[in-house]
């Protein structure tokens, strides 16, 4: 679509979309959300593209821009209202199927993207990002990036999280795992991170939705209290010694009752390597591994004392 946005006639572009009713149809989203962002690569910055007078199609695109984003944002609304009111998320499962069918794969694309959901899932959450000039840069800790939302169903999916669980997200930024685990998996979830700013707006967040069984702290992981988790995330929040002191706190959570351990990004490969854990499959830094320390594995040990778990596929890490 980028390339005939480029090379189509501007205005027969505009007249284009003018004609189209059906981007208009609340169950267009998916279509809408595309339109915007052929709107922002043919005509430059939204904020900024209808603000010549003289420009006539900039002003017809600004207005088409705002047509769309008012029914997007009475949708968002309605599915925040139905999470509010804490029943089953029945709207935004359903534009999570929609979007790929995400409870039947079990392999979501590799890498760390970003898709149509994720915009979905942030014109829902609205969270407030913080300024970058206030935020701490801190050796050994990772830019802050928000988790892709099919990685977060892999998650959900691949960890086997019930309303029983208690997931810990180290590093958890504005609470997007946090926040969508509980929606859609009904667990209890905790957010620790270290960035004052992040656990703010995350609460904020949390507070508007209704979100009673989500909690967000601001501690370093290398302290927090963890004797509540039983699932454990990391989007490789970390580096150097602090990852090592954070899986050494777990090793010893280990000791004291089973536990998962959820990895995304460079964080795998050292995961991978920690011998009181066993990955369910082969470890890959582009997808959701799932680990369980050793208890845990022993536990789930066949008849004849083999760890029958299938892996498949290759390890990518070495």
């Amino acid at each position: 679509m980028d390339d005939l946005v480029m090379t189509m006639d501007a205005e027969a572009f505009v007249t284009q979309l003018e004609t189209c009713v059906s981007l208009f149809d609340l169950n267009q989203l998916r279509e809408r959300l595309e339109v915007l962002d052929a709107l922002e690569l043919r005509f430059g910055d939204p904020e900024t593209f209808g603000e010549n007078p003289d420009a006539r199609i900039h002003r017809r695109a600004a207005a088409i821009r705002r047509r769309l984003e008012t029914v997007n944002a009475g949708l968002f609304e309605s599915i925040r209202s139905e999470i509010r009111h804490g029943g089953h998320p029945a709207s935004l499962l359903r534009w999570m199927r929609d979007s790929h069918g995400w409870d039947n794969d079990e392999f979501p694309a590799p890498g760390l993207g970003f898709d149509f959901r994720d915009e979905l899932v942030s014109g829902i959450l609205q969270l407030r990002e913080p300024c970058e000039a206030n935020l701490d840069r801190v050796p050994e800790r990772m830019f802050y990036q928000p988790t892709p939302v099919r990685h977060i169903l892999r998650l959900i999916r691949a960890s086997g999280l019930t309303a029983d669980d208690v997931l810990v997200d180290l590093g958890s930024g504005l609470g997007h795992v946090s926040l969508l685990a509980s929606m859609l998996a009904g667990v209890r979830s905790l957010g620790i991170e270290v960035e004052a700013a992040y656990v703010a707006s995350a609460r904020e967040c949390a507070e508007s939705l209704n979100r009673a069984r989500v909690e967000f702290i601001h501690e370093d992981a290398r302290a927090a209290d963890l004797s509540s988790g039983s699932v454990f995330y990391l989007y490789s929040p970390f580096t150097g010694s602090i990852l090592a002191d954070v899986l050494e706190r777990l090793s010893e959570e280990s000791t004291r009752r089973p536990i998962r351990i959820c990895s995304l990004g460079p964080c795998t490969c050292v995961v991978a390597k920690e011998s009181w854990v066993t990955a369910r499959t082969w470890p890959d830094p582009r997808q959701v591994t799932v680990f369980e320390s050793s208890q845990l594995c022993v536990m789930r040990r066949g008849p004849g004392g083999g760890w029958n778990r299938g892996w498949g596929g290759r390890s990518w890490c070495r």
